[in-house]
Order: C-alpha cells, then structure tokens, then sequence
C-alpha cells in the first residue's frame, strides 16, 4: 500500500460526520455500521503473513475428535471403548489405592524446580524397574535416565537426539510397526527423521505377522532405527513371543540396527512387571546400545500427571562409562531447550511407592487388580460372541491379545454403524480398550458388534 493510499484510508476513518443532507446519511451514523467500516478499514491495512496457504488449518486429532462426540452423546447407553485409559467396572476413572491422598501429605515437599534431568530417585528407581535391579547395564554405569513428560516426551527426547547425533550415513529411516501408535508418526516427522514401516497385523489370523515383521527389519539398509513396542502392542494388543523376540535381535545385531522400546503398559499387560519388560531386558543382556521411553501413566494411573522416563543404554566397552556420560549431557541440553525443567507432581507419588516396599507390593497388587479386569472382560466378550454366532474360536484373538486394547478386525464401515446405530465408540480402525467394558455393558456390545457384522 502507498503512502498515499494510506493516508486516504486514514482520512476516511477520522474524516468529519456525514451532513444530514447525505443521501446515505441515517444508514452511516448507525454506530453498529460505524464501526463495521472502521474494522474493515483497519483489517485491510494490517493483513497476516500466516494465510491459509502458510498454515492450512489442521485436521482434528481423530482419537480426541471421537472423546468429544462421545461427550456430547446423550443416549443413555453409551458406550466409550475410544480412550486408552482404565477404568473400573462403574466405568468411573480408577485412582489407584497406592497413589491416594495419603502420599501427597509431605510437609517436606514444595514447588520449587526439580533438576533438568529431573528427579534423581525417582529415575533411578524406573531405571531398575524398566531393566531389572541386577541388570548389567546399572551394574557397569553405562545407562543414564532422564525423567520425562510422560511416554510422548521420553519418545521426543530419543527422537530429537537421534536425529541430532545418530551416525546415519544413508539417511537411514526410522522403522516402526503397521499399524503403530499414531503419535509415532507425527513425533519422528516433526523432528525430520523419515519413516518407513514393518508389516506386523495379520488380517486373517489377526495376529502377528512375524515372518512380514521379520524380513521387512532384515532387509532395511544397515544401521536402520527399529522402534519396538515393548509389550501389550498399541493398538493390536499383539506381541511376539520370547522365541520371535530373540529372532528379531539376531536380525537387529547382524544388521547393526539400532533398537527403540516404547513401553507404555509395564504391569498393565499381563500384572507382572519383569514379564511386561522381557524384551527390554533380553536386549540388554546380549548387549545391545539401545533406548527407552517410559511411561507411568497406565500402570500409576497417573494420565494427567505426566510421568515418564528415557533410558538410553551404550554398549560395553572402556569408556562406557565416559560415553554415558557424553550421551546424558546432551540428553540434559536438548531437555533444557525442550521444556526445561519435568514437573515434580506426578514423579514424586510414583517415586514414593517406588521406594518403598510396602506400597510397592501394595502397587503390584494394584496391577493385578487392573489387568485381571481387563483379563475378564476379554474372556466375556468373547464367550458372548461366540454364543451369538454359534461358532467357536470365531472370535478367540480377543482372548489371545493382551494389555489395553484388542484389535477386533471390524472395518472402518462397521464401527461407524456401531457409533450412529448403537452408540458404541472405537477408533475407525477397530481398537477397542478392552477397559471401557464392564459387566454392565459388555452383553450390549457384544449385541451390537455382532448384529453389524451379520448385516455386512
């Protein structure tokens, strides 16, 4: 705009009152009107450099897009099988008994900022959870533990420092399973790593695709990043086992990959904390250099809280112990730029149970209590279908899966007919958690899934 079409907009707004002879005269002294013409005059003169085509407007998250509409939903027996988070057989949230009100009573405790790294104990102690309190990685001092904001930061932090330091000649890709947790995506992407996948659901078993997941991983260019889901795989509910899990780290190592464990569910998935981090803990006794995130928000019960840890684990070696420490102060450094000090609230009432053994085995009993429902609800899920259809083993993966949710093998088609028709919600690709059923509900959606499967 020209200085002198400017001062022609400005002379136009503090120009003198329009003479009562004008012919649009009782129309501009309307204030509403009025003040209509100076907006558009001031929205002319000051344009946004972030238009459309700078910043397109983004899609809604589908998971928080299905919590909304099942908010809103006023039918009477709805169902919300969308969100990852347990709940009790009321379908109410469950505070853990471990983690009430009585731990939160300190007088010794503050506000004050915790260390970048966070707080001391409270890694330590998740450390030893993750790799076993005799594991040789503690033993030798060549892991380093940096608390998080909760499992999405632990996998940011490992993301941003692999890009920034991992030795990827090739522009090696970041691999991770189909389908995966749709965070991976987005996480590994804002950081500019590429990504590719690894067949892992089978349609017509729904369950592991292992020799797909096997010689994908084994023909990726060497020195490839392999993200694995530790346990209770999100969102199928389906994990290798302990045989598969050793095969995969023969291929890993002769392909010098490098391993990436996202564990979200320790304890959640089968009540057994050491069971739920085998995987982990194999790897690392063969020696791997690998990475960790950690995420207390399940198995604590802790969702808004934001509890989390990275691990990062460097090979054996003379200067193990001179690398771990490199490592950790970059880790700190990138944290310090990232949101620079974890908030304490939620590490705290984990640390205390972690560091006591009372309430810790008050808190694996807690876990029992949470995966034997889940465990349950499986098994009457199935039983109720299988009835219904009059097939056995027709629905038996639902029983076979593990941890939070099950992938049910449902199209995109059939679960928007179980939203508009029975008022049931999953996520569109058929991941059902497995703790929105109870035995209140779980007769009704066994009805309802089989009605539409039948009408397909």
């Amino acid at each position: 705009m020209s200085p002198l079409s400017s001062s022609s907009s400005l002379s136009s707004l503090f120009s003198p009152s329009p003479s009562p002879s004008s012919p649009n005269y009782s129309q501009l002294t309307k204030p509403a009107t009025r003040l209509a013409s100076i907006k558009a005059h001031m929205d002319a003169s000051n344009p946004t450099v972030f238009t459309s085509d700078n910043v397109p407007q983004a899609p809604e998250d589908p998971l928080f897009g299905l919590m909304a509409a099942y908010r809103k939903d006023t039918f009477e027996k709805k169902v919300d099988l969308g969100i990852g988070a347990y709940r009790d057989n009321t379908a109410k949230p469950w505070i853990l008994p471990v983690a009430d009100e009585r731990l939160r009573r300190d007088p010794n405790l503050n506000h004050e900022y915790l260390p970048i790294a966070g707080l001391a104990e409270f890694t330590t102690a998740a450390q030893k959870l993750m790799l076993g309190a005799d594991s040789p990685a503690i033993k030798e001092k060549r892991v380093v533990s940096i608390q998080t904001i909760s499992g999405t930061g632990a996998v940011h932090l490992g993301a941003l420092f692999l890009e920034k330091f991992y030795p990827r000649s090739t522009n090696q890709a970041v691999y991770f399973s189909s389908p995966t947790w749709a965070n991976h995506n987005q996480i590994f992407t804002n950081v500019k790593l590429p990504v590719k996948t690894y067949p892992y659901f089978h349609t017509e078993t729904r369950g592991l695709d292992f020799d797909g997941m096997s010689s994908t991983i084994e023909q990726a260019p060497e020195g490839s990043i392999i993200l694995l889901h530790a346990c209770a795989h999100n969102p199928t509910g389906v994990d290798p086992t302990r045989d598969q899990w050793k095969t995969i780290a023969k291929i890993v190592r002769a392909k010098k990959h490098f391993p990436f464990f996202d564990c979200a569910y320790q304890g959640f998935a089968s009540g057994d904390l050491a069971n739920d981090a085998w995987a982990v803990r194999y790897f690392v006794e063969e020696g791997f250099e690998l990475c960790v995130a950690q995420s207390f928000a399940k198995n604590f019960g802790l969702y808004g809280e934001r509890a989390g840890a990275f691990h990062f684990v460097t090979g054996a070696g003379s200067d193990a112990v001179n690398t771990i420490s490199r490592i950790g102060s970059q880790l700190t450094l990138l944290q310090r730029s990232e949101i620079s000090n974890p908030p304490a609230y939620g590490a705290r009432i984990a640390n205390t149970v972690l560091q006591d053994d009372a309430l810790f085995k008050e808190w694996e009993a807690n876990l029992r209590t949470m995966s034997g429902r889940i465990i349950d609800m499986r098994t009457a899920l199935r039983k109720k279908l299988e009835d219904l259809n009059g097939k056995p083993d027709s629905w038996k993966h639902i029983t076979e899966q593990i941890g939070m949710f099950s992938f049910t093998g449902l199209t995109e088609k059939q679960v928007l007919k179980l939203k508009e028709e029975a008022h049931v919600y999953m996520t569109k690709n058929g991941r059902i958690s497995m703790a929105g059923l109870n035995t209140g509900n779980v007769e009704y959606v066994a009805e309802a899934i089989d009605k539409v499967v039948r009408e397909s």
